[in-house]
């Protein structure tokens, strides 16, 4: 059974930058999808960006287009989200995700429009991210 462990999260300023990394262990051979996602207090969880396990275009949301981007270790089992020109609006705990659920994706696109989250049977508890102004 895989475990996901978050870490890199903290308290930075308005235009910060921070690199979250997601350390997995057992078994991801089977692993399609990776994903990370975050939750604002007081909503819902959403997606963020997305890439296929191994490598691939990542699929980013619009509102972190540009500033955020995803790549992978495949040695050290691990997956990274750096995210630059942070916003106050980014404040959330930050989570990773996998999908062993389905296997024909072959882009990030297609882990974020044809992969629901309940489909992303692996996830990690969580990093608190806090932007200030």
């Amino acid at each position: 059974q895989a475990h996901l462990v978050e870490s890199g999260g903290g308290s930075v300023q308005a235009g910060g930058s921070l690199r979250l990394s997601c350390a997995a262990s057992g078994d991801s051979s089977s692993v399609n999808c990776l994903g990370w996602f975050r939750q604002k207090p007081g909503k819902e969880r959403e997606g963020v960006g997305f890439i296929v396990s191994g490598g691939g275009s990542a699929y980013y949301v619009d509102t972190v287009k540009g500033r955020f981007t995803i790549s992978q270790d495949n040695v050290e089992n691990t997956v990274y989200l750096q995210m630059n020109a942070l916003k106050p609006e980014d404040t959330a705990m930050y989570y990773c995700a996998a999908s062993s659920s389905v296997t024909f994706c072959r882009s990030g696109s297609c882990c974020f429009d044809d992969v629901g989250t309940h489909e992303y049977n692996y996830w990690g508890r969580g990093t608190q991210v806090t932007v200030s102004s």
